[in-house]
């Protein structure tokens, strides 16, 4: 293959990793500061982006923004994975029995990438700032994945891993994230206590696929109140149920000791 075409494969692949629910406008001029290329080369990989419809620019602010391309294959790939495929009536049931959002996430580049939500009717949409890339450290959804890793791949995590302050509350010390992860395998449950934003926490679990390999994790969202009292371990138990139910679709025969 020619270089060149790699090369611009590359750049164009760069050009659409910056569109973020914190940034999802970019001009010309940005895109080049941001990648260090030159205004003319991100112009013509932004010209043929647009014309394939990855990109569209703006009538007002003249910037781009992510196209409906974008969407379209999203659409493909959410509905051709198999924990959503396996996942969302369990989700949805729960959804509708608790009143509260569900989130399904896998683990992707040392994050939880939520790949299906399931809503109850009598809340909104979430708040664009919450992405669908959830941090391991100080979220239900990533302490379920971290509990239950090898011990050399949570080394490996420690190594690499930068702990930002979303919150007051949110864990910034290894050894004190170490500790939370002890007591998730034990009781087998992650909670977030408003680690991740203030106003929201969650109860989560992991779900197991063939030979108990860890494949997905669940997390219900909840008003932080409801952490404390008897309504943890209700809630939690609705959770572990739901983790359960969806690891025996996923061809799991793994039943957790704490269920």
């Amino acid at each position: 293959m020619d270089d060149n075409l790699i090369q611009s494969v590359c750049r164009a692949s760069r050009i659409l990793g910056l569109f973020s629910s914190f940034k999802s406008r970019w001009g010309i001029s940005e895109i080049s500061e941001a990648l260090k290329l030159n205004k003319g080369t991100v112009q013509g990989l932004v010209r043929t982006l647009t014309h394939e419809r990855f990109l569209q620019q703006d009538g007002e602010t003249r910037k781009y923004r992510l196209g409906l391309r974008i969407y379209e294959l999203g659409a493909v790939l959410a509905g051709s994975l198999e924990i959503n495929q396996k996942s969302s009536i369990p989700a949805h049931q729960l959804a509708k029995r608790t009143k509260r959002l569900v989130r399904i996430a896998i683990l992707d580049n040392d994050s939880a990438l939520v790949t299906l939500d399931a809503y109850p009717r009598s809340i909104p949409f979430l708040s664009p700032q919450f992405g669908p890339h959830a941090p391991l450290y100080c979220t239900a959804l990533g302490k379920a994945f971290l509990a239950f890793l090898e011990q050399r791949e949570i080394d490996a995590y420690l190594k690499k891993v930068e702990f930002i302050p979303y919150t007051l509350n949110t864990i910034i010390k290894k050894n004190q994230l170490l500790r939370e992860v002890e007591e998730t395998r034990k009781r087998g449950y992650s909670i977030n206590r408003e680690e991740h934003l203030l106003g929201r926490a969650s109860i989560g679990a992991p779900i197991f696929g063939q030979e108990g390999k860890l494949v997905a994790s669940i997390c219900i969202v909840i008003d932080p109140i409801h952490l404390i009292g008897s309504e943890i371990e209700k809630l939690a138990r609705e959770v572990k149920k739901t983790a359960y139910e969806i690891s025996q679709l996923m061809g799991s025969y793994y039943r957790p000791m704490s269920l």
